[in-house]
């Protein structure tokens, strides 16, 4: 999974002194995989699994293996190798299988490594008892270890958030991602939850999509994404390899291929950061102009939309730079937002005048602005030019700023106020 999207992949594990050793060994090697990390234990057996297949689904699987834990031995030249490797990787992934490798001194051992180097650490559990994971950035466990680990149904969304919590509470992890099946993935990151439906077409083989998750969710949160959008990314190539037979890999261009035939039109609208930078290139050497503006835009109303379609006038592509869930929640207080980003995003990319629409997480939009580089920068009326974030950023390059006049009367916090008036305690 790693190596075909274009990672450089360390492996550690352990493998036995026999024909199917050599053979796994020789065919990471192909794929320009370092195999000094495979530790070689005469005394254990290389984990074979041999699958039964009818009419493209499984029916069978046999494995040959050891489930007891590796030797002392094995164990001090898996953690001298981690050690002396942590420092060159972006991520680590724990991917328990239960066979043994990941014993308590190789999690204990690993994940002091990693947090010591500043790395990020994603676990896939085994058994019962998570707390051999504390200290993990992410744990992503499916429904039934989620259930196992915390006594109770995961089946409501109130479950899988109660479930999350819990998990990252014994943890003190940053977040917990549990994957649902045919009901997609569950993210709590920090305090903000996310429910991600699965996009998957037809399911012929489910066999690896587990492992497909983990690879593609640290490989994107590695690059610097978000944990959301490295979530919903991991959510998409799921989608893809259980519509294949076979412990199936995802491609790149395979995902982003199908995140956008997946979607509706409105939410084609919504990209990440590089990719639309890229689009954002694409449309200048066409000679168009870019506006750009950003907010919270929480429960949208008519000064919202009337502010965005003058907006649009003032070129040929809208930008809206949308905060994020905890953006809204630091800018406004606990209590916001009313509309969660998901929802936010969805209801302003269904407007004609909206272009492009893209989340940030920062509490301005600063970055946004240093990367798009857009022509015309717009905010409201209420604003005075010198108070505008990014103002004299993008002045420096020959861009403007323009002042909108806002529609008075016309607030979330308006509109929220004449709920509870006229409601009060019955809304």
């Amino acid at each position: 999974n790693l190596t075909g999207l274009g990672a450089r992949v360390y492996p550690v594990g352990v493998v036995g002194r026999d024909q199917k050793g050599t053979f796994l060994k020789e065919r990471l090697q192909e794929q320009g995989v370092r195999i000094q990390g495979l530790v070689t234990d005469p005394g254990r057996p290389t984990s074979t699994k041999t699958r039964i297949m009818g009419q493209n689904q499984q029916l069978l699987r046999i494995d040959r293996e050891y489930k007891t834990p590796v030797s002392r031995a094995s164990e001090s030249r898996l953690l001298h190798y981690i050690y002396r490797q942590v420092q060159d990787c972006d991520a680590v992934i724990l991917s328990d299988y239960g066979k043994g490798v990941l014993t308590p001194g190789v999690l204990a051992g690993t994940i002091h490594a990693a947090k010591k180097a500043k790395k990020i650490v994603i676990a896939d559990p085994k058994g019962h008892d998570f707390s051999r994971y504390r200290g993990v950035t992410c744990l992503t466990p499916n429904r039934k270890e989620a259930e196992e680990a915390c006594g109770r149904p995961v089946q409501s969304r109130r479950d899988m958030l109660n479930a999350a919590r819990h998990l990252q509470r014994i943890l003190k992890s940053r977040a917990c991602l549990i994957t649902l099946g045919k009901d997609g993935m569950a993210l709590l990151n920090r305090k903000d939850f996310t429910v991600i439906p699965t996009v998957a077409r037809e399911v012929y083989d489910v066999s690896g999509a587990g492992d497909t998750v983990i690879a593609v969710l640290t490989l994107v949160a590695s690059a610097g994404y978000d944990l959301e959008t490295a979530a919903a990314l991991a959510n998409t190539a799921a989608g893809i390899v259980v519509g294949k037979v076979g412990t199936a890999r995802a491609a790149p261009q395979e995902i982003l291929d199908y995140d956008r035939d997946t979607l509706d039109t409105s939410a084609r609208k919504i990209f990440m950061l590089q990719e639309l930078k890229d689009q954002i290139r694409s449309i200048r050497k066409q000679g168009r102009k870019v506006v750009f503006t950003n907010g919270c835009f929480d429960l949208l109303h008519v000064g919202h939309i009337r502010y965005l379609q003058e907006a649009r006038r003032l070129g040929d592509c809208l930008v809206v730079g949308l905060n994020s869930d905890g953006s809204v929640r630091r800018l406004k207080g606990k209590r916001r937002p009313l509309i969660s980003q998901e929802e936010r995003a969805h209801i302003l990319s269904a407007l004609d005048c909206v272009d492009y629409l893209v989340i940030f997480d920062e509490l301005t939009p600063l970055n946004l602005l240093r990367k798009l580089k857009p022509d015309i920068l717009v905010k409201g009326g209420d604003y005075k030019k010198s108070e505008v974030v990014g103002a004299d950023l993008v002045e420096s390059y020959g861009g403007r700023v323009a002042l909108i006049p806002v529609v008075k009367g016309k607030s979330t916090s308006d509109i929220v106020e004449r709920i509870v008036e006229r409601y009060g305690k019955g809304v």
